[in-house]
């Protein structure tokens, strides 16, 4: 540690309270203006370091039993957002998900020396340390208070507040750029895909996807019919394309996929709930799949490769039935869809193909950009590591 500075408790230097909720909280809730600002966790984006507003407001009744801040408070979230910063630009009051960090009257830190402080991995690892072993993993003021901090002098604290600040700036730029470059890139993949399935040429024909089979689902499995451990596994909706957490057993299995429909090999799977429209080649492998979520096409490939309606099925407008909490694909919004193919199969293969190819360098880039994001996050938490054990010089700070 460098000469001049102080290691404290943040407790001994910041006063730190948990706020509260008045019960019910809908009684103290007001569509007026003029009302106090009430901030939630949604009102806090990963992207901004201050809360400017809030979504609602409480009347002036609900403050017992809650906390008011002030503009230039600091917000910590003790469960989401795990021990995240955030400045109050106004004023407002907090729920019991938020602990507040006042200064002193005496000024120990300059505020955004202070933020980067607290963004710091200098920092979240003893919170994450002091926490682990915990069964809900939550900051709370005791925590809070514990942890130790550096504490430079003022002037110092200007200096590296303004080192970091340069070095953000052209890191943030970097990371912005590299995030438009992988948007680019999956919008060119997007872009091949829209022109061509809206081609419709000589040797195309449209169809809907009613016309090339039937919807299809296997047979309903009941929840007592199914283990946490056994023979075959059972996809439900919440693990289509994952890891199963259900099974079957291996009787069941074979007399359910004799009797009723079942996936051929190559046939095209559907999710039809939730997320609508992921999609999975079923490999043949034994396996059974949760009814009505999850559906295919009992297609014919002497018609349309199975290959091209899974990249089809990738760029589809689905246009599910939107329920009151979930979305649903029915069989009569599958078989309306429209679809133009080449009548040629040969010319459907090679366009297959053609996405396979793209698909690959697109995922190259993905790759390539993505890796880039997640080396710009540690360099910023190189640097922050750096200037809060006093190793920071203008000099030595490189952005790549």
């Amino acid at each position: 540690m460098k000469q001049g500075w102080e290691i404290k408790k943040l407790g001994d230097v910041l006063n730190i309270e948990r706020g509260g909720s008045p019960r019910p909280i809908k009684k103290y809730l007001t569509n007026s203006s003029k009302g106090i600002n009430w901030i939630k966790i949604s009102d806090a984006t990963a992207s901004n370091k201050y809360i400017y507003e809030t979504k609602e407001k409480i009347t002036k009744d609900g403050l017992h039993k809650t906390r008011l801040v002030n503009e230039g408070d600091f917000l910590l979230s003790n469960s989401m957002s795990f021990g995240r910063p955030y400045i109050m630009k106004t004023t407002g009051c907090i729920h019991d998900g938020w602990l507040v960090l006042k200064q002193n009257d005496r000024k120990i830190f300059e505020t955004d020396f202070l933020y980067y402080l607290l963004s710091s991995p200098y920092l979240f690892q003893q919170f994450d340390s002091l926490a682990a072993g915990s069964t809900v993993r939550n900051l709370n003021i005791r925590l809070v208070s514990s942890v130790e901090v550096p504490i430079p002098p003022l002037p110092e604290q200007q200096r590296i507040v303004s080192i970091l600040d340069k070095a953000f700036a052209a890191i943030d730029k970097a990371k912005a750029n590299t995030e438009q470059n992988l948007q680019n890139a999956k919008e060119l993949f997007e872009s091949y895909l829209q022109g061509v399935f809206e081609k419709k040429g000589n040797g195309w024909e449209e169809k809907t996807i009613g016309d090339l089979g039937k919807p299809s689902m296997c047979k309903r499995i009941l929840k007592e019919q199914t283990s946490t451990s056994g023979d075959i596994p059972f996809y439900k909706i919440g693990t289509f394309g994952k890891i199963p957490n259900a099974f079957i057993s291996e009787k069941l299995y074979k007399e359910y996929r004799a009797k009723y429909s079942f996936p051929k090999v190559g046939d095209v799977l559907i999710s039809a709930s939730g997320t609508i429209g992921r999609r999975v080649i079923y490999d043949g492998k034994p396996a059974f799949f949760q009814d009505s979520n999850i559906v295919w096409i009992d297609n014919n490939e002497e018609i349309v490769l199975n290959d091209y309606l899974y990249f089809f099925y990738g760029y589809c407008d689905w246009q599910p039935e939107k329920g009151a909490t979930i979305s649903r694909l029915y069989n009569s919004n599958l078989k309306r869809i429209k679809i133009s193919f080449p009548k040629s199969l040969q010319h459907q293969q090679q366009i297959v193909n053609e996405i396979k190819a793209l698909q690959v360098d697109t995922k190259k880039l993905e790759c390539i950009y993505q890796q880039k994001i997640e080396d710009i996050e540690e360099l910023k938490k190189s640097i922050l590591q750096k200037a809060f054990a006093g190793e920071l010089e203008t000099e030595k700070v490189e952005i790549v």
